[in-house]
């Protein structure tokens, strides 16, 4: 089986999709962590649940399986960094697992049978195709039968959990949907004004007057059906006696913009200058803006308002089921530095950020550190609206000296002091 294992693009993607990572405090009274486990989870499934070092291990081994499958490099070695990052993420899987579960069981979410034997036949039938082929993904993933239905169970309850939660947003109720025509009728509704043409392009400015010769005369549809053939070089208007329908301005600029949109139907413009070639110009019909009414596009505007509330309260679910699951796992030595715990141990630094900037005399400085503050990024006045709730976003800041205040407001004592005279 080519591509990325199935383990990763079945089931991994799920997992970073919905469940964001999000950085934690230190949890305050930690229970002790027993003996050959990595984590417990209190409140997991049928109550307090635990990670054991040996499923870190074999699951590790997975991890470790599933990029050699991929055939781009070699087992990493225990202690190197890429051995880490794969028993990061195999830890990981484990505690997803035991909170998914657990989340399921608070909400009465179950997986029948039938459930897990569909969704794994889906699976089997998306990716498995070649006789024997599902037999060796296991053998080469390490996984067992019991693995995969572990994976398929939690599919079925991610599924579910997300339709539940999605199903109690709020319904969007009319004044919603009109605000929303309103704000985007010119942009989404509307089709704007356009005109169909007949043109004749070429490079050769001389074919293009000879053209305009022959047209003068008799401007009918059927000489241009003679004349373009002739001496138009566009071979999509060259068969259809030079028309091209539904120009409209943002498409088309200078003297080709004037020469279609300025000039009265029926009139011969050019030889236009256009680029590398010349154009003959003649405009036959205006085809005027049209804007679809509300209710042509309620159904769609309702549509696309439920969507999104739907996408914001499950993403305001998603930061309430990390923060309660984070707060109930405890993470033994050695395994406190996975932000998933609520006993983390950090060391106060963006985890993007490399060594070096935190270091007095690094070896090799960073190219790039992050900010060591988070600064504000406050929504734009005005910008906040239905489309778009959040507004944009501009990091908080005195107003550049020499920018005028906007209209309405007074200058204030911030704007008016230069950053390199204090004047």
């Amino acid at each position: 089986m080519g591509g990325k294992p199935v383990w990763l693009v079945v089931f991994g993607a799920i997992f970073v999709a919905i469940f964001v990572i999000f950085a934690v405090a230190e949890g305050i009274g930690a229970p002790s962590v027993p003996s050959g486990d990595a984590a417990i989870v209190e409140g997991g499934p049928s109550g307090t649940a635990t990670v054991s070092e040996a499923e870190v291990k074999r699951g590790t081994a997975q991890q470790v399986a599933a990029v050699v499958s991929e055939g781009k490099s070699k087992a990493p070695k225990p202690g190197s960094k890429k051995f880490e990052e794969l028993q990061s993420a195999a830890f990981g899987e484990l505690i997803d697992r035991i909170w998914i579960s657990g989340q399921a069981e608070e909400m009465n979410i179950s997986a029948t049978p039938k459930q897990l034997a569909e969704k794994l036949a889906e699976i089997k039938k998306q990716n498995f195709s070649a006789p024997n082929s599902y037999a060796e993904f296991l053998k080469k993933s390490h996984l067992t039968q019991e693995d995969v239905d572990k994976q398929v169970e939690l599919q079925v309850f991610i599924t579910e959990i997300q339709e539940r939660v999605q199903a109690k947003s709020p319904p969007v109720d009319a004044a919603e949907i009109q605000a929303y025509y309103e704000e985007n009728t010119a942009s989404q509704f509307t089709t704007p004004a356009s005109r169909d043409v007949r043109v004749i392009v070429n490079e050769d400015k001389a074919k293009v007057e000879a053209a305009k010769k022959a047209l003068e005369a008799d401007q009918s549809e059927a000489n241009w059906k003679k004349v373009a053939p002739k001496y138009s070089s566009d071979p999509t208007t060259k068969t259809t006696g030079g028309l091209q329908k539904g120009i409209t301005e943002e498409f088309v600029k200078g003297d080709l913009k004037k020469a279609i949109f300025d000039s009265a139907t029926g009139e011969l413009v050019g030889p236009v200058k256009y680029e590398k070639n010349y154009l003959l110009i003649e405009p036959v019909k205006l085809n005027p803006a049209k804007v679809k009414s509300l209710p042509e596009v309620k159904s769609q505007i309702s549509q696309t308002l439920t969507q999104q509330k739907q996408e914001a309260f499950f993403s305001e679910f998603v930061s309430e089921y990390q923060s309660k699951w984070t707060a109930r796992t405890f993470c033994g030595s050695g395994f406190d530095s996975n932000q998933r715990c609520s006993n983390f141990k950090g060391t106060g630094h963006p985890s993007t950020a490399a060594p070096a900037c935190y270091e007095a005399n690094p070896k090799a400085p960073a190219k790039e550190c992050p900010a060591p503050v988070t600064m504000n990024t406050p929504a734009i006045p005005g910008s906040v609206s239905v489309t778009n709730p959040k507004g944009e976003r501009l990091v908080q800041r005195p107003r550049p000296a020499g920018l005028g205040a906007p209209e309405g407001e007074g200058s204030s004592a911030v704007e008016s002091v230069s950053p390199e005279t204090g004047k």
